[in-house]
């Protein structure tokens, strides 16, 4: 009977799935082997009739540079007692190409060792991606799909600040990025934003929703000062993750709950909630600025993947056959800044309560200080000028808030 590797996705879409797909049919079907695509994740592969792909070169050609997942994606987990050898005694499964998150490489380890415990030889290789770009890859590699996002970001950023100068009116926008700051800070920064907050700053400051409106005011207001009536302030979501849930349920903002009684973020438009809060303080102020919200969230997690995302998928790909060849199981592929393949392991990213914690922006890095020092902000030189606007306008300092000084 001829042998197999099967390929699923886990969690949600990131640019270059497809290329990675493409890229393993490709390699592994030269070698002889049949190239199983697994619909629905695990629930998928687990189910007594899954739905699969059978690629042959033409099929897996077809997709490379496209966007989006020719294998439908699912964010299922299965227990332990899910379990099952089934596909992979019928299909001859040689190897477990699993494409998501940290969940979905767990999972997989779990399971191929259940299925090397019925007398089956099953090796798993996890290729890692998210366009949180959270993942501590070494040489602070990229997660792939983070440069397309990020360029497809500031493709719309840009726009969105075109029309602000255009209507001399003001933008709040939110994006993606639940962990870590990296798409917003790519974002923004490379938009020339007026303000930019993301949750790394507030790395001597508990976050609150009054913090955050008053940094938007504070730009807006530098802004006046300098006679520029227009500006974008993007937020990323990720304040919300960092924030304490009373915050969340008393801001005044009607959440849906689910069972345990938390606030269903995913429920509500981040940049909706930062703009009707901003535009309540500035009522109370009688400052007369129009703002607008933007949401940057499933916009960019199927575009077509950027030159730079298509040689990462692809070299990927092939890495996965590397390491298959030299027998590693049950770990993730890497590439180094040289480009050279290696095996990581969950091992290597656990801290001792055996979670992963996310890579950050580096707040202290230049090149984050010197982004942040470019943003438009109220300073103490500034409160003066600022008294025409605000009765008090120490408490729109930006580093004062930020508990910086």
């Amino acid at each position: 009977m001829k042998k197999s590797i099967a390929i699923m996705c886990g969690g949600g879409p990131a640019p270059g799935i497809n290329t990675v797909i493409s890229t393993l049919a490709k390699t592994f079907l030269k070698d002889g082997y049949e190239v199983i695509g697994v619909h629905h994740g695990y629930k998928g592969l687990l189910s007594d009739n899954p739905l699969l792909v059978f690629f042959d070169f033409h099929r897996a050609d077809r997709i490379f540079s496209l966007g989006g997942s020719t294998l439908i994606m699912s964010r299922y987990k299965p227990k332990d007692t899910d379990f099952k050898a089934d596909f992979f005694k019928k299909h001859n499964v040689k190897l477990l190409v699993t494409i998501g998150g940290d969940d979905t490489a767990s999972t997989a380890n779990r399971l191929t060792k259940y299925v090397n415990s019925q007398n089956l030889d099953v090796t798993h290789v996890h290729v890692p991606k998210t366009i949180d770009n959270d993942l501590p890859l070494p040489d602070r590699n990229p997660t792939f799909g983070f440069h397309t996002a990020k360029d497809e970001g500031v493709r719309i950023g840009n726009t969105i600040y075109e029309d602000a100068r255009t209507s001399e009116n003001w933008f709040v926008v939110a994006a993606m990025g639940r962990s870590a700051g990296h798409l917003a800070f790519g974002i923004a920064s490379a938009c020339h934003y007026q303000m930019m907050i993301i949750p790394e700053m507030f790395n001597k400051s508990k976050i609150t929703f009054e913090k955050i409106i008053n940094m938007i005011i504070s730009s807006i207001v530098k802004c006046k000062i300098q006679g520029i009536e227009y500006g974008v302030a993007l937020v990323s979501e990720g304040v919300f993750h960092f924030m304490e849930e009373d915050e969340i349920i008393n801001s005044g903002i009607n959440f849906t709950y689910d069972d345990h009684g938390h606030p269903e973020l995913g429920n509500v438009s981040k940049s909706h909630i930062f703009n009707y809060l901003l535009q309540v303080k500035l009522k109370e102020l009688r400052l007369e600025i129009k703002s607008r919200p933007v949401e940057l969230g499933y916009e960019l997690r199927c575009c077509k993947p950027i030159a730079f995302d298509l040689t990462l998928c692809t070299l990927l790909g092939i890495g996965v056959k590397k390491l298959f060849d030299q027998g590693v199981s049950g770990c993730i592929v890497s590439a180094n800044s040289n480009g050279d393949i290696m095996p990581l392991y969950l091992k290597d990213f656990e801290d001792n309560e055996g979670k992963i914690p996310p890579r950050l922006v580096d707040i202290d890095s230049d090149m984050a200080q010197l982004f942040i020092k470019n943003l438009f902000y109220i300073k103490e030189k500034d409160y003066e000028a600022a008294k025409k606007y605000l009765p008090n306008p120490e408490a729109y300092n930006f580093k004062k808030i930020l508990n910086w000084n």
